[in-house]
């Protein structure tokens, strides 16, 4: 929805501001132009029912869905993980991008909030891809790194769950990721807080998690197992290929 002038400065100047752009009408152009006119309808009915939810913040962006959408397509991505799901849209967006027969493992500790989606999810006949588990995933996980036969199997994973464990993540992923694979890290810009001056105003959640997130990137940043690109995409993502 576009806003007033006097919105677009006030919005920017308090660190929480989901859009990284240098004005909210810069990133309006984009979703306007860009992201709007081909976002699936079933993307679009999505988007439009989590935004009725008191929670609609952790939702990802609508243009953050169309890159995922298309960086799935372009690796040609089958079997798949994404932890932390909300209401599915960034699931959805997945779940269209990947063929007929490939799989999603995804996990969320609310099904609640996933269940807002499924309907939508269903009735855009991609359902049968998705491998829904409710619980954390680290449990989860440490199983499947036990089992050598599950490692180096995901495509791609991707990761927008509690930041504060992503390291704990990434730990377990690693080995679950094939060689030339991706992993991304949703929120690595975490509403520009990441550059901002530990003393800087910023919402009680995005002061908490930001040390959790400058802890990842700086691991990320030399992790001899990957090559990352972090993009201002959304609230910040970062892509890992597992090159060893």
């Amino acid at each position: 929805m576009a806003e007033n002038g006097e919105n677009h400065v006030s919005k920017h100047q308090e660190v929480g501001h989901k859009s990284l752009l240098q004005s909210d009408a810069l990133y309006q152009y984009i979703l306007e132009t860009s992201v709007y006119p081909r976002e699936p309808e079933s993307m679009k009915e999505l988007r439009e029912v989590t935004a009725k939810h008191p929670w609609n913040l952790m939702t990802t962006s609508a243009d953050e869905g169309q890159f995922l959408n298309m960086l799935l397509k372009l690796i040609n991505a089958k079997n798949t993980m994404e932890i932390g799901v909300y209401t599915g849209y960034s699931l959805l967006a997945t779940a269209l991008a990947i063929p007929a027969d490939g799989k999603i493992l995804a996990m969320d500790i609310n099904r609640e909030n996933y269940e807002i989606g499924l309907p939508i999810i269903e009735k855009a006949g991609v359902s049968h891809k998705i491998d829904f588990r409710e619980g954390h995933a680290l449990p989860v996980l440490d199983q499947m790194v036990e089992d050598k036969k599950n490692h180096g199997t995901y495509d791609f994973i991707f990761v927008d769950a509690d930041k504060d464990n992503y390291i704990n993540y990434h730990k377990r992923i690693i080995e679950l990721v094939k060689v030339g694979g991706l992993i991304g890290y949703d929120n690595t810009l975490w509403n520009g807080s990441v550059a901002a001056p530990a003393d800087a105003p910023m919402r009680k959640y995005v002061r908490y998690y930001r040390d959790f997130v400058l802890e990842l990137n700086k691991a990320l940043a030399v992790d001899p197992r990957i090559e990352i690109c972090m993009l201002p995409v959304g609230d910040g993502i970062t892509l890992c290929r597992r090159i060893s």
